[in-house]
C-alpha cells in the first residue's frame, strides 16, 4: 500500500501554493530519474496538499483568455488575481470557501493511466457528496463532478485540472463547499457556456464546516486510491 504525506496549508496565496507544488513535483521527478539510473534506492514520496485561496482566476494551457470577462482594473476592484498556469483545462476560479486539493502523486505507485486518475479523483468527490445526501455525477466528455449533470439543470460543483510528467501529477481539485458563486459570473467556467455552477452550501441551503468536509474527502481519496497517510 503506498504512503502519502498530507499537509493542510490553510488559506494561502495561489502563487505560493503553486511554487510549493512545483518544488515537490520537481523533487519527485528528480528522484525518479536517479532511482532509474541506480543513483538512489529509496522510493519516491507522494504528497496531498489541501488549502483555500484568496480570490483568483487561473487559465490552463488549453484555455482561452476570452473566457475571462474582467479587465485588469475590474480584477483589482474584485480583489482578485489572475494567472496563466501549466495545468490542462480552461479557466476556473478559486476562492475562500472552496476546498482545493493538490495531489503530487507518483502514479507508478498506483497505475499509469491519467484518465483513470481523473476518474478516481471524481469518484472521491462523488463519494464525499454522498455522505451529505448530494448525488454527484459525471457528464460524458466533460471533466469534473456535476449535479443533475445529464439534464437541463446541470450544474458543476467540482472542477479538475491536472499536469503530469513522468507519471508524477500536480494541480488537482477545486471543490465548491461555501464558495461565493458570484465570482463565476466573471468567467466562462472551463469554457462551458450552457451550464451553471453550484456549491454544497447552495444545494443544502446552509453553510458547511469546510474542515469537516475536508476530512471526509481526505478519507475518500485514501479509500479510492488505496493508500495510507504517514
Amino acid at each position: 500500500m503506498p504512503d502519502v504525506i498530507f499537509k493542510q496549508l490553510g488559506l494561502i496565496d495561489y502563487k505560493e501554493a503553486w511554487d510549493f507544488q512545483e518544488e515537490l513535483f520537481q523533487k519527485t521527478i528528480d528522484e525518479k530519474i536517479k532511482i532509474r539510473n541506480g543513483e538512489l534506492d529509496i522510493i519516491t514520496q507522494n504528497h496531498l496538499l489541501f488549502c483555500q485561496h484568496p480570490h483568483v482566476f487561473t487559465l490552463g494551457k488549453s484555455g482561452s483568455i476570452d473566457h475571462l470577462l474582467l479587465n485588469e482594473e475590474q480584477l483589482h476592484s474584485n480583489n482578485a488575481n489572475f494567472y496563466k498556469i501549466n495545468r490542462g483545462g480552461d479557466i476556473t476560479y478559486h476562492g475562500p470557501g472552496q476546498l482545493v486539493a493538490y495531489p503530487i502523486f507518483d502514479l507508478d505507485h498506483f497505475f499509469s493511466d491519467i484518465h483513470k486518475y481523473l476518474r478516481y479523483l471524481e469518484q472521491a468527490v462523488i463519494d464525499t457528496l454522498a455522505e451529505y445526501g448530494i448525488v454527484g455525477e459525471r457528464v460524458d466528455g466533460l471533466t469534473g463532478v456535476w449535479i443533475e449533470g445529464n439534464s437541463s439543470k446541470a450544474r458543476k460543483i467540482c472542477a479538475l485540472g491536472v499536469k503530469s510528467s513522468r507519471w508524477v501529477t500536480m494541480h488537482g481539485i477545486g471543490f465548491n463547499i461555501n464558495s461565493d458563486l458570484s465570482y463565476f459570473s466573471h468567467i466562462i467556467p472551463c469554457g462551458i457556456e450552457d451550464k451553471a455552477v453550484t456549491s454544497m452550501q447552495r444545494e443544502l441551503g446552509f453553510e458547511l464546516d469546510i474542515n469537516e468536509v475536508s476530512e471526509v474527502l481526505k478519507e475518500k481519496l485514501a479509500i479510492q486510491f488505496d493508500y495510507q497517510y504517514v
